[in-house]
């Protein structure tokens, strides 16, 4: 039996808590990293362009999501498709499942660069973007967008190198990018003065860099991981067994940010400050929710591989020891940022009333951000047993109907008609979804369960 690669890990066999560990904690990072792309975008606009340019980066964040989420889910299908594949050693398929990958990035990318550039402004409008935020937030929009084929080769290649353990390397690659995105948002816009263009122009390159570099990292692979070019294809079938898992998955991430999407917009109708305080608060939570969902990636793949690997009963171990984890992590960094809420957000903006309207979101988000940890890590292990539409609509329900029932209710009562009957709207969708995502675990664990007991998949 050949040597296991040293950025591999097999999550099929030993301890969970250690290994797990092992991979969450480069992709909490990675993911600090991300943010840390649109952070210092924010830091820099706030510190030099001032409250509307602010306003105008950090009004798209759920405009974006709305558009890249659904082709991301196809990502999340094939780091399931792979895990599965590499648990069960079925070479073959998984090749396939990585070359229809990188088909499905590049079409996806070239798609949303031509809606997202065609359609900015008109979207923008239609959200309710004040006029003096329109012109600023249109022109960031289609720059961001300019660079999204890059965006999509960079996740669903690290998607592909997460199925086999490999959190370590896109690290490493997005560090590098990070760095260069920093220096180049202080040279565009305190040197240059191109303000919201040279942040979105910064970010477009270092996008591009840290895709050139998973691919390089994909195309030196020895094992069926490897990706060759002339390889890439349209494969019917594997593209099939993927959107059965991931576009039900990039649907429920729709969901998500078309809530979000019409909560920006009636945080929009309070005017500049309180969206610019907003856009402070939500990129400093940011950085607890990607701590959280790291073990969300890390159910879906270790669930994902020990179903392949016919190891059904590892299964429910490796939930438990996921939602005491970010249940810790949840609780730990919230009142963390919670603590330090005044003094994180001096670091996006000078304007004391820009953080007081922080603070506001603040006490209530962070304070609860721990029930969406865990709501997401039963949605990872829902996927990572082949369940997936029961998530999206469950979401659908649970978090995007009870979001717009409460717009549309609540929030229009003119004694709850503020920002804080608002955002309380998020921990109240997170423990009614949580507690229905549990149900239909159980449901589900006992179907796969009687059907695979006893069963293994063949090796090809």
């Amino acid at each position: 039996m050949a040597r296991q690669k040293t950025y591999e890990i097999d999550m099929v066999h030993g301890p969970i808590i250690k290994k797990m560990l092992a991979f969450s904690i480069p992709l909490v990072f990675s993911g600090i990293l991300q943010l840390l792309f649109n952070a210092a975008d924010i830091i820099v606009v706030g510190r030099y362009a001032g409250n509307n340019s602010l306003a105008a980066v950090g009004s798209n964040t759920a405009l974006i999501n709305l558009l890249t989420n659904l082709f991301i889910g196809l990502s999340v299908g094939a780091n399931v498709l792979a895990a599965r594949y590499y648990g069960a050693k079925n070479h073959s398929a998984l090749s396939n499942t990585v070359h229809t990958s990188m088909f499905i990035a590049l079409a996806s990318g070239i798609l949303l660069t031509f809606i997202g550039v065609i359609g900015a402004k008109r979207i923008l409008i239609w959200m309710q973007t004040p006029e003096e935020v329109l012109g600023l937030a249109t022109l960031y929009l289609r720059i961001y967008f300019i660079g999204m084929t890059a965006t999509m080769l960079y996740n669903f290649g690290s998607a592909l190198l997460r199925a086999v353990g490999d959190t370590k390397r896109p690290l490493y690659y997005l560090l590098i990018a990070g760095v260069i995105n920093v220096a180049l948002n202080l040279l565009f816009v305190i040197v240059f003065e191109w303000d919201v263009a040279g942040v979105g122009i910064a970010t477009v390159i270092s996008q591009i860099i840290s895709a050139f570099l998973v691919i390089m990292c994909l195309r030196h692979e020895e094992s069926a991981i490897r990706l060759i070019f002339k390889k890439i294809c349209f494969n019917k079938r594997t593209f099939t067994e993927m959107i059965q898992i991931g576009l039900p998955a990039g649907f429920q991430g729709v969901l998500f940010a078309l809530s979000n999407v019409m909560i920006q917009s009636s945080i929009n109708s309070f005017g500049d400050i309180v969206m610019a305080g907003n856009t402070a608060s939500a990129n400093i939570e940011g950085f607890v929710y990607v701590s959280m969902n790291a073990f969300y990636q890390a159910t879906i793949s270790f669930t994902s591989q020990s179903l392949g690997a016919g190891e059904i009963k590892r299964i429910k171990k490796i939930l438990l020891t996921a939602q005491c984890m970010v249940f810790l992590v949840g609780i730990l960094l919230g009142g963390l940022v919670l603590l330090f809420g005044r003094e994180l957000l001096s670091i996006y903006t000078e304007s004391a009333n820009v953080i007081e309207q922080g603070l506001k979101r603040l006490e209530i988000i962070a304070t609860t951000y721990a029930l969406c940890g865990m709501m997401d890590v039963m949605v990872g292990a829902l996927r990572g047993i082949g369940y997936s539409f029961t998530p999206m609509i469950v979401s659908l329900v649970g978090v995007c109907g009870l979001r717009l029932v409460w717009l549309a209710t609540i929030f229009q009562v003119e004694a709850y008609h503020t920002t804080t009957w608002l955002y309380l709207s998020y921990p109240l969708s997170w423990i009614v979804t949580f507690l229905a995502h549990v149900v239909c675990f159980i449901i589900a664990f006992g179907r796969v369960k009687k059907k695979i007991e006893g069963y293994h998949l063949p090796e090809s």
